[in-house]
């Protein structure tokens, strides 16, 4: 709530690369439309792909994960989880699709997070849908094992009271319109993270939240492309503009820029941009397939296996992709790590 206190907002400097940064964002937000008018079944496709990746790539940044194989089963729910880390997985799936589902009506509230909350945990033993009862601090785990105090939140006495004060000063701004949405939803990021109001699950919740904000500001190309990944490929960034823009957040005197920054260019500009490179891609007659199949190697994280690519591009053949493969193997810039389908590939 810090963020939002009287006059706060407005003593932040907006330097020009910033202002750029948000003009560059209001011109991709008016190609939505265009992109959904051209090409809806080439959406159809991203739309599948950003669910799997967003589930994986949030569960992951916060140390669970499962096999590719289940993910694919429990993000399509073919499936049900097995243990914890399944069950997590299965809980952000829910959330997810109801965000993209059902954004339009869903009223941003304290009722709304700890409903969203709940339904994270729905599959786990443990309750959700409440603050957190004991305080908490977000610790860094050293090299050797030490672990480090990067921040102490809002103690859980005061967590209610915190929240309360979050959202009403956030829906005060929200309603004036005198401050960009943009900078407004970043900010009401920052504040949540910095109370870190839940016992368990504060970052996954807070990209998630992020999501919805973004559909009520008229920002939906999370709907196509996974900012959970985007933030996973930058996830030293996404600690460190934290941190920095996390001192001296109690006394009200911290700095919303390196938060700013990073969230509208690293992560929003850079899903906008991701987005229209694969657009571009599909709109292209000739080679248009080759050039989809690489550039979606090109961004995988880690190894990946056939199965991998035809998810993310079932138009695509079979044949050709096994060709593809095998000529990047043969140019040097592939490994295969195993024999038969199911063999994981890695870049060189």
């Amino acid at each position: 709530m810090k963020s939002f206190e009287p006059g706060f907002l407005d003593s932040q400097p907006i330097p020009l690369r910033l202002l750029g940064t948000m003009r560059l964002l209001g011109e991709y937000k008016g190609k939505e439309e265009l992109y959904k008018k051209q090409t809806p079944q080439a959406l159809e496709t991203l739309r599948q792909v950003a669910v799997i990746q967003s589930t994986e790539s949030s569960n992951r940044i916060e140390g669970i994960v499962a096999a590719p194989t289940r993910i694919r089963q429990l993000v399509q729910q073919k499936t049900v989880p097995r243990n914890r880390s399944e069950q997590e997985i299965a809980g952000y799936r829910d959330v997810l699709n109801n965000i993209h589902a059902s954004h339009q009506y869903i009223l941003f509230s304290l009722n709304t997070v700890l409903q969203f909350h709940r339904d994270l945990y729905q599959f786990l033993p443990q309750e959700g849908g409440r603050w957190k009862t004991t305080n908490n601090e977000i610790v860094e785990i050293a090299s050797n094992g030490s672990r480090v105090v990067r921040f102490a939140p809002v103690p859980a006495y005061l967590t209610a009271v915190a929240m309360n004060r979050l959202h009403e000063r956030f829906d005060e701004l929200w309603l004036q319109g005198d401050i960009d949405p943009l900078l407004l939803i970043a900010s009401y990021v920052l504040d949540f993270l910095c109370i870190h109001p839940l016992a368990d699950g504060n970052g996954r919740m807070a990209r998630l939240l992020s999501l919805l904000l973004l559909y009520k500001a008229g920002y939906e190309v999370g709907r196509y492309i996974s900012l959970e990944r985007i933030i996973e490929v930058q996830k030293e960034g996404y600690y460190d503009t934290l941190y920095r823009s996390s001192l001296n957040w109690h006394e009200g005197r911290h700095q919303l820029l390196p938060w700013w920054e990073y969230f509208l260019g690293v992560v929003l500009l850079g899903a906008y941009r991701e987005f229209e490179e694969r657009m571009n891609l599909v709109a292209t007659a000739r080679g248009s397939k080759t050039a989809m199949i690489l550039d979606i190697i090109n961004r995988f994280p880690g190894d990946f296996a056939i199965s991998d690519l035809r998810e993310r591009c079932p138009h695509v053949g079979v044949d050709l992709i096994r060709r593809i493969l095998r000529q990047e193997r043969e140019a040097g810039r592939l490994t295969c790590l195993g024999r038969g389908p199911d063999a994981r590939w890695q870049r060189k």
